[in-house]
């Protein structure tokens, strides 16, 4: 069975060309355009990998996403998918008095995996991917 991957940004032209290249490599694909879509399809979808935009209805929603799949909280929602690997995609590339860098490959956001810049290097974005699967 493939292994299925949630695309949620709210760029519609980045879903497609992304979800036909990962279908092209064997990937199942589901899509979700906002932070709440996202945590709907989530529980619907039910899948192996989430790839999260970090600005779509609001400047944070892609945050504020994955700290609701990765609450501790016993009666969350989302606690079974607490260890979906998480690629959170973002135009930031730097913010001013946070932890959050991109060269050192560090996270603010405890629980995402892996942060990468807009315009996505498809290669590496599938190489993070790949080895998050495994």
């Amino acid at each position: 069975m493939a292994k299925k991957i949630l695309i949620v940004d709210d760029d519609r032209d980045l879903v497609e060309s992304l979800s036909q290249v990962l279908k092209t490599r064997g990937y199942a694909v589901a899509a979700a355009y906002s932070g709440a879509e996202g945590l709907r399809a989530l529980l619907s979808e039910r899948p192996d990998l989430i790839i999260l935009d970090v600005m779509m209805e609001t400047d944070t929603a892609g945050f504020e996403a994955a700290d609701q799949i990765r609450s501790p909280r016993p009666t969350s929602r989302y606690r079974e998918f607490r260890s979906v690997p998480i690629i959170m995609l973002t135009a930031i590339d730097q913010v001013t008095n946070s932890r959050f860098s991109l060269d050192q490959g560090e996270s603010f956001l405890p629980g995402v995996n892996e942060f990468l810049t807009k315009p996505v290097d498809l290669d590496g974005l599938l190489g993070r991917i790949a080895g998050l699967l495994r």
